[in-house]
């Protein structure tokens, strides 16, 4: 790795889009310029969000950097862990094959049904009456 080289890739899930980009550092994670334990609240998305940095053991050689804009909290951490993956495989194709196993480089195309006229909702009917 070059030193200053920085790897840019983008992470989607459901309405949330991440921008992320990987530097060589010490390992510090700042998401919308907050610590990553600030932003995330909850251990799991944390967890969620590493997971492609412990699988390659990457995890104090970068400072990650990402902008996630829409969707809900873990739908965001999901995006994020998608942008750190594939930022990774910029970083060394190597690591591709170990990541598309372990499934992080998949975008999780399931999103929200639209709602049909005539419906409460996308699926949920009004309740029938007889009389």
């Amino acid at each position: 790795m070059q030193e200053n080289s920085k790897y840019m890739a983008t992470g989607r899930r459901k309405e949330a889009v991440a921008q992320v980009s990987l530097a060589s550092g010490t390992g510090s994670i700042l998401v919308n310029k907050k610590p990553v334990d600030k932003y995330f609240v909850r251990e799991k998305q944390i967890m969620v969000l590493k997971q492609p940095l412990e699988l390659t053991n990457n995890l104090s050689k970068f400072d990650i950097t990402a902008k996630v804009v829409g969707g809900g909290v873990s739908g965001q951490a999901e995006a994020v862990r998608l942008g750190i993956a594939r930022a990774l495989c910029l970083f060394n194709q190597n690591l591709r094959t170990a990541l598309r196993k372990e499934g992080f480089l998949t975008r999780d195309p399931r999103a929200k049904e639209r709602k049909k006229y005539g419906l409460k909702g996308a699926r949920k009917r009004f309740q029938w009456t007889k009389r």
